[in-house]
């Protein structure tokens, strides 16, 4: 895994994203390999975090509208540096037809989910740009001064019984913290 600035652009696809930023918001972008084989593939995160959102964008290789493909994702947010690990989680489906949800959590395994979060968020796929983008109010988040995220991706494989994952980096590592 390697964090970028995004000062240094040396990730062109964080930097074109972040170009459009509010000049009150923070992000990096954190490029991942392509290591997959599979069309949820996990290439890129760019997390912002501006004065009313914070919006994490995933960058995928041939990410497919097909249910067949499984493909599913889920962004875990840190928003409190004096507790370890995630506070919350925001998972859904990337094919068509599919829904998503912002849940509270304890952990990473899907044990420790909690309840749905109350507030304004919303999960978009662009086939296109082979992109997820996620925007979460900073309220529905309590609003953090900072924030990191750990990312997980998942598709099926296809045989159709095993399912390939993907983390951005090691699996539970999280990006460095962003500033409001």
């Amino acid at each position: 895994m390697r964090t970028t600035i995004l000062s240094a652009a040396t990730l062109s696809i964080a930097a074109l994203a972040l170009t459009q930023l509010p000049a009150n918001a923070d992000g990096i972008g954190v490029e991942d390999p392509q290591d997959l084989g599979h069309g949820v593939d996990l290439r890129s995160v760019v997390v912002e975090h501006g004065a009313r959102n914070v919006v994490v964008t995933t960058t995928h290789t041939d990410l497919q509208e097909s249910y067949l493909t499984g493909s599913s994702g889920a962004v875990f947010l840190d928003t409190d540096p004096a507790d370890t690990g995630p506070e919350y989680v925001l998972s859904g489906g990337y094919f068509v037809g599919t829904d998503y949800i912002l849940l509270t959590t304890d952990g990473f395994a899907t044990s420790k989910w909690g309840e749905p979060v109350e507030g304004s968020y919303r999960m978009k796929v662009d086939y296109d740009a082979e992109q997820v983008r996620m925007r979460i109010s900073r309220d529905a988040l309590g609003s953090p001064a900072e924030v990191r995220v750990a990312v997980r991706v998942a598709g099926t494989r296809p045989n159709g019984k095993d399912t390939a994952r993907d983390w951005l980096g090691d699996p539970r590592s999280f990006t460095d913290w962003v500033a409001q």
